[in-house]
């Protein structure tokens, strides 16, 4: 019996796909990319914002459609919208035949089994995960859930507060991965550089990456999603220090303005943000830095977003991703007073992503001339793609590069030398 699966969503939810894929294979089920054959469909949902809950919403309705028109006889939601909207999905799509949450992947595989008419495992696997990414890279999950309850965020309404693992479970879990063939590993949770103040008492991401660093088949570590009160000098010479450690920094911070952060319920200051970033580049000069900011939070004035343009403008982001407020219901937020209009959050959007794309191409020019590594991702008869260590999966840019003789192998390492820079794209040439 076939079982097929959509992942949508956040890396995290794409590790939690991956852990249901195996304990179906578990299950006794075979797997399949094509949905017309696939007895069973699932489809992970994500619910954190508007476009994501219609995103998700789109996608189980179209796997509906197999239902009607193919060998499908069975349709299964899961993840962060269904734990969050499960009645209301129950009521509206009768096509569903089984809801499930974010938790107990063991669970579900099995309700599933149970409900496909399977008798029992019938494949023995010890497979943990099956990856979903190409085989030299992986996520690493280290966290779930979140503490940090910021005002608009409804992902401690779905995951809970923060559960870390145990450095134990997570150096056994990266040895795994790394038997496999993984040499890039990007380390992943909620909120990654809080990761351990629940188990031991303060942060200990830093030590964390000082242990995967040991690890002999690790040749790039990568980290996302750390939150700026945590950040903090000794972690950043700890990746400036550790040669497997890639100086990259995903730090979200949302908005800069005092007023926002405070509304927002962000901890820490705009005066850590501006130190730490002024810190990072006096360390390296070619540290990549990536976040993520906010417009049209509830009671913005034009005068906090113009602080929020200008900031951008003094200490530039290598990496930037814009977003409207989205009102998400049972959010602190969502009960603020001066909702901003949806055209006004657009055009402080815009504008914060147009005066972006003149600070991305000016940071890639500085690259050009320059020869970095460059993990290759893909490769035709002449040019090839591939990511440096400033390029993050699937979020970042590429590199386009030329080469002659032998194309190289996705997974393998070459040097190539920045021919020309592109507003988020390099291209170049192999040595």
């Amino acid at each position: 019996m076939k079982a097929g699966m959509i992942s949508l969503g956040c890396s995290k939810n794409r590790v939690d796909s991956e852990y249901i894929l195996a304990e179906l294979v578990k299950a006794g089920f075979s797997l399949t990319a094509d949905p017309a054959e696939a007895d069973v469909l699932l489809v992970n949902t994500c619910g954190f914002i508007d476009p994501a809950k219609e995103e998700s919403i789109n996608a189980l309705l179209e796997m509906a459609s197999y239902k009607k028109k193919g060998r499908c006889k069975l349709l299964v939601g899961t993840g962060c919208l269904t734990e969050r909207y499960g009645r209301e999905l129950a009521a509206e799509m009768p096509e569903l035949d089984l809801l499930w949450g974010v938790r107990d992947p063991q669970g579900l595989a099995r309700r599933t089994a149970e409900l496909a008419g399977l008798q029992g495992p019938q494949q023995l696997s010890c497979e943990s995960r099956i990856l979903t990414t190409p085989g030299y890279t992986a996520y690493l999950r280290i966290a779930d859930g979140c503490d940090n309850r910021c005002a608009y965020c409804a992902i401690p309404l779905i995951r809970g507060p923060r559960k870390s693992l145990p450095m134990e479970a997570v150096l056994a879990e990266a040895r795994q991965l790394a038997a496999k063939g993984v040499v890039e590993i990007t380390v992943i949770a909620q909120d990654t550089s809080a990761y351990g103040s629940d188990l031991y008492g303060k942060p200990m991401l830093r030590e964390l990456l000082v242990e995967l660093c040991k690890i002999p088949q690790f040749h790039w570590v990568r980290v996302l999603y750390t939150y700026p009160n945590t950040v903090n000098e000794a972690l950043i010479d700890t990746m400036i220090a550790e040669p497997k450690l890639v100086p990259y920094l995903d730090m979200p911070i949302q908005h800069i303005a005092p007023g926002i952060l405070r509304r927002m319920n962000r901890h820490g200051t705009a005066e850590h943000i501006r130190d730490i970033i002024k810190y990072l580049r006096s360390k390296q000069a070619e540290f990549i830095l990536r976040t993520t900011v906010i417009t049209g939070f509830p009671g913005e004035t034009e005068e906090e977003f113009q602080e929020l343009v200008q900031f951008l403008q003094d200490y530039p982001f290598d990496r930037l991703g814009a977003f409207t407020y989205s009102q998400e219901e049972n959010t602190p937020a969502a009960a603020m007073p001066d909702q901003i209009d949806e055209g006004t959050k657009q055009r402080r959007m815009d504008r914060i992503m147009l005066q972006q794309q003149d600070i991305s191409l000016t940071r890639n020019q500085a690259r050009v001339g320059k020869t970095y590594e460059v993990l290759v991702e893909e490769a035709g008869e002449k040019e090839a793609l591939g990511r440096s260590y400033g390029e993050a999966p699937e979020v970042d840019g590429s590199i386009r590069f030329r080469f002659q003789g032998k194309a190289p192998q996705p997974g393998e390492f070459v040097q190539v030398r920045i021919t020309k820079a592109e507003t988020y794209d390099l291209q170049g040439e192999m040595l």
